[in-house]
């Protein structure tokens, strides 16, 4: 039977430069409960956590990288028996170590701060009834046809691309509703980027309460002034907001100075060239309009970001049939993502070139073979194309299968009575 340790030594490769054992050690010391001395230990069984999002793999799979014999029932009691808060640290943790170990590269503050952006997204998850019950499905589909699916809200830092926050959520839950959960990971003087789902009067209260900044869209009830670049006052809204509580909103102030500015954003394959931002930061000399345009021209990394982390890593489909294994399964592709992003900043800065244009894909596949202490090589770096767009359509039509509408129980019966019959 292989040992804890060399379990341990075969699942963690690079990772033990990036995630220190010690450090896992750590928060798994802090877990209450009786210890037993099992090949999948808490700390083995983190390792593979993270493993499995790093290579997208199914739980029969972790065997293979783990070189031991255990069965995916066993490894599925192991994930189980850790907390999500444990997951959350472990995190959390793993995120601030990428971050205080590496150097400031430049571009990564706007005019001397540090930017934030904030999106919302979905991911979906097999078809349970406590998955149901936890997040629900989309309308649209009938019961027994479709799967839960999960609001996403996440927070990602524009210089270095790390993912700070990830909230999931009910489905039909507003991006508003958790946003305030990630002030959290902001300093004062940062500035906070997004839609104009973010830009109502209680946000922007709560930031210039907090010492923060926002540059928003215009939000859709508000008419823009003619002028390109005024200050206005707006007054509190009589209606608390549903996302918040009333004592929070009546501790909001009666009034709020903001900035209103008119940006074009001459972007081919955009469907918004002329829009009207909103934000906090009032001096002009600081923060001209022109600054304020490029910034939020910006937020499509979002985009970007979410779509590497769904579909470039996979949290686009989760595999957990539990709440608390879709919320440890998320946090596990959280800690993933950044480990990734911690070895294209390597790359870029030995390679001389920002690390947004280093190819996420390509420091994925290194790091899902990478021995212990080996350094990062020279990785792709995808040229500057600035202004490029591509139609949304596919090429590769699906296959002509007809769409499940009705529950795979009566469509079974269907075809057993067509048999029959035959």
């Amino acid at each position: 039977m292989l040992t804890v340790e060399a379990a341990l030594a075969r699942v963690k490769g690079e990772l033990a430069e990036l995630v220190p054992e010690s450090l896992v050690r750590r928060l798994a010391a802090e877990l209450p409960g009786e210890r037993r001395e099992r090949t999948l230990t808490p700390v083995v069984t983190a390792y593979l956590a993270l493993r499995q999002a790093l290579h997208a793999t199914a739980a029969s799979g972790l065997r293979h990288l783990a070189g031991a014999e255990f069965t995916d029932s066993a490894y599925c009691q192991a994930r189980g028996r850790l907390p999500v808060g444990f997951f959350a640290r472990l995190a959390a943790a793993a995120t601030g170590r990428l971050r205080a170990a590496g150097a400031e590269l430049p571009g990564d503050r706007w005019c001397g701060r540090r930017t934030w952006l904030i999106d919302g997204s979905s991911f979906s998850m097999p078809d349970t009834p406590d998955l149901q019950a936890a997040f629900g499905q989309p309308a649209g589909q009938a019961a027994g046809c479709g799967f839960p699916v999960a609001h996403l809200l996440a927070l990602f830092e524009a210089g270095t691309g790390y993912l700070a926050r990830a909230v999931a959520a009910p489905l039909y839950t507003h991006d508003l509703a958790h946003a305030a959960l990630t002030h959290a990971a902001l300093r004062p003087a940062d500035v906070l980027v997004g839609d104009r789902a973010f830009g109502s009067y209680a946000h922007l209260a709560l930031l210039r309460g907090r010492g923060l900044d926002g540059v928003f869209r215009l939000h859709q009830r508000r008419k823009p002034g003619r002028r390109r670049d005024r200050t206005v006052t707006y007054p509190k809204p009589r209606a608390c907001p549903p996302w918040m509580a009333p004592g929070d909103y009546a501790a909001l102030p009666p009034r709020l100075r903001v900035r209103e500015v008119r940006a074009r954003v001459a972007v081919p394959g955009r469907r918004v060239r002329e829009l009207t931002l909103v934000t906090t930061l009032l001096d002009r000399g600081r923060f001209p309009a022109a600054e304020l345009a490029r910034l939020y021209a910006g937020r499509w990394q979002a985009e970007t970001d979410l779509r590497h982390l769904k579909e470039t890593l996979g949290l686009g489909v989760l595999r957990s049939r539990t709440e608390a294994g879709v919320r440890k399964e998320m946090l596990a592709f959280v800690a993933a993502y950044n480990l990734v992003r911690r070895v294209m900043r390597e790359a870029a800065a030995r390679q001389g070139v920002p690390a947004a244009r280093v190819s996420f894909v390509d420091a994925l596949r290194w790091l899902r073979r990478a021995g212990p202490g080996a350094p990062v090589p020279r990785l792709v770096v995808n040229p500057a194309r600035p202004g490029r767009f591509e139609p949304r359509v596919r090429k590769r039509r699906p296959k002509p299968y007809t769409k499940m509408k009705r529950p795979r129980a009566q469509l079974k019966d269907e075809l057993l009575r067509k048999q029959l019959a035959a």
